[in-house]
């Protein structure tokens, strides 16, 4: 009975400063990482906003002369896993859903790959503008007619 509350820890979990490390680790779940980890505290991108639909391709690595200015900037293992996926055109949603992370998440991922010109996003095409009423009415006509 190693809390507070009189009840022993979950079998397989381990507390931070617990035995069996200094992390949080679930033997069922796997490493627990809280989503604002990922992000460094970030809760969303500043830049474009990432429609749900919006197509992500990885694009070309920049040169030495095309570097981003300011600090030195090192990828986490997420950004890596987008890049990978991003070989072929994947939607925004396809890669929340295939990193199994949450899509805010996703979204400030994608913004940090953009803002160093590691991916290319295409915009979903407009939605057609549908034919007005009379237009409609026009063409049942025309097929009566027929």
């Amino acid at each position: 009975m190693d809390r507070e509350d009189g009840h022993a820890p979950p079998e397989g979990a381990n507390g931070a400063g617990g035995a069996g490390g200094t992390a949080w680790y679930d033997d069922a779940a796997g490493p627990v990482v809280r989503p604002y980890a990922l992000t460094g505290g970030r809760t969303h991108y500043d830049g474009v906003e990432f429609d749900l639909v919006a197509l992500i391709i990885t694009a070309d690595a920049p040169g030495p002369d095309d570097a981003h200015p300011g600090p030195q900037w090192v990828p986490e293992p997420e950004h890596g896993m987008i890049l990978e996926l991003c070989r072929t055109p994947l939607s925004v949603v396809e890669i929340a859903s295939d990193l199994e992370l949450p899509l805010g998440v996703v979204r400030v991922l994608l913004g940090d790959l953009l803002d160093h010109s590691l991916i290319q996003v295409r915009r979903p095409a407009p939605v057609a503008q549908f034919p007005s009423e009379r237009v409609l009415k026009e063409v049942i006509d025309g097929i009566r007619a027929l």
